[in-house]
């Protein structure tokens, strides 16, 4: 068999990022899997992990990993950090026509590189394979708790970022003591997944949506809202999930009824820009909006949720909206406002427990297609462009590379 070299990249996006997509245990089990593959360690001071874990593990340290054949990172690589003509494996965030990576994929399509996205890696049924999802949203569902403690001075919790690991996060969190708060947590994949997580480990009981929006509780109470919860057909008739995904225009939001009851939300569902918003900047005005506290796990700014209108840093995770002039304001600045949490890298804030994770889906998912046969063309399905051109499932973003 051909020899592979596989080199794991230092990240370089600022902020800094400290995940890694290959922990050194898992590349110890790549190595022993495939004698056919090396694998590059590019020195790093802010990697979770020591450069000296990854050479005890066999990795080779090196300066430079643009000779590899195959190149792994997690966020965005630099353009001064691309390798011509190689295979770059990153989240470019370029597949939404995201305005400011339009240079990144121009300059990737100039240097020939074959780009693979993790974002469009997926199985025949369209599921993701390999993702960050659940731990944005185990950090996500508790930076949304500490928020509320921190806005009605309730109780104090150390940053995610400050805890070793996710068994120190639960020992931080176990010590909550909530009072009787209606959470609405939108969404039904690993991020919602990740955040019933910590709701249930902070022992908050889980109600039906008919029970959130009906009945009385003397406890603290969340609910999961999946689409049909929350959207309705224009005009009256039954919710049918394939019409809403193939014609979003034919449903408007029902959010409305959760927002007169919640106190929190947290918000972890995928928002299609053809879909209704979850609510406008008209209903966050109006006097039976209750939230008070977002925990914007999502992100998208200008995008469902009004109040999200910019993305918060690991270091300055919140801020308040005030919905009656639309403008942000410092945080916990007045109780009509909303205060927004919209950090857009939170399972950076947990990065050894995250990058076990995506390891995991990497060594069992993944590297067996890069390696052998691509079974089911899940790499190429998940190639934007290669040798200057963008691939046929992604020629829609040909307007976009040409500044249109």
């Amino acid at each position: 068999m051909q020899e592979l070299k596989i080199g794991i990249i230092k990240e370089g996006k600022v902020p800094v990022d400290r995940r890694v997509p290959v922990t050194p245990t898992q590349v110890e089990t790549l190595l022993n899997t495939y004698d056919n593959v090396t694998v590059h360690c590019q020195r790093s001071d802010i990697r979770c992990f020591e450069d000296s874990e990854y050479q005890q593990a066999g990795a080779i340290l090196v300066d430079d990993v643009s000779d590899c054949d195959i190149i792994l990172g997690v966020k965005e690589v630099p353009i001064n950090m691309l390798a011509d003509g190689k295979t770059h494996f990153f989240f470019s965030h370029t597949i939404k026509k995201q305005e400011y990576n339009r240079g990144l994929l121009q300059t990737i399509l100039e240097k020939q590189i074959r780009l693979v996205d993790w974002e469009c890696l997926t199985n025949l049924q369209h599921q993701r394979l390999i993702a960050f999802g659940r731990y944005a949203g185990i950090v996500g569902a508790y930076n949304g708790i500490l928020t509320y403690g921190k806005r009605y001075n309730l109780f104090h919790l150390r940053p995610a970022n400050e805890c070793f690991d996710m068994e120190d996060m639960k020992k931080e969190y176990s010590k909550v003591k909530l009072p009787a708060i209606k959470i609405a947590l939108t969404g039904g994949g690993r991020v919602s997944k990740g955040a019933m997580e910590v709701l249930t480990g902070m022992k908050i009981r889980k109600v039906s949506p008919v029970e959130f929006l009906t009945e009385y509780f003397n406890e603290p109470v969340y609910t999961q809202l999946n689409t049909r919860d929350y959207n309705q057909r224009i005009g009256g008739g039954s919710f049918s999930r394939d019409e809403f995904y193939q014609n979003p225009a034919n449903y408007e939001s029902s959010f409305g009824q959760y927002a007169k009851k919640a106190d929190v939300l947290i918000a972890g569902a995928f928002w299609d820009p053809k879909a209704p918003v979850l609510f406008t900047k008209e209903d966050a005005n109006r006097s039976e909006f209750k939230i008070r506290v977002i925990a914007d796990i999502t992100c998208d700014i200008e995008g469902s949720i009004p109040s999200t209108i910019r993305p918060s840093t690991i270091d300055d995770p919140v801020y308040d909206y005030n919905p009656s002039d639309n403008k942000e304001e410092s945080a916990f600045a007045d109780e009509g406002n909303i205060t927004v949490m919209a950090v857009d890298n939170l399972p950076c804030e947990l990065p050894r427990n995250a990058s076990e994770d995506f390891g995991k889906e990497f060594l069992k998912h993944i590297l067996p297609n890069l390696v052998g046969e691509d079974k089911d063309r899940i790499i190429e399905r998940a190639t934007i462009c290669q040798n200057g051109k963008l691939m046929p499932d992604y020629a829609y973003l040909q307007d976009f590379v040409d500044g249109h």
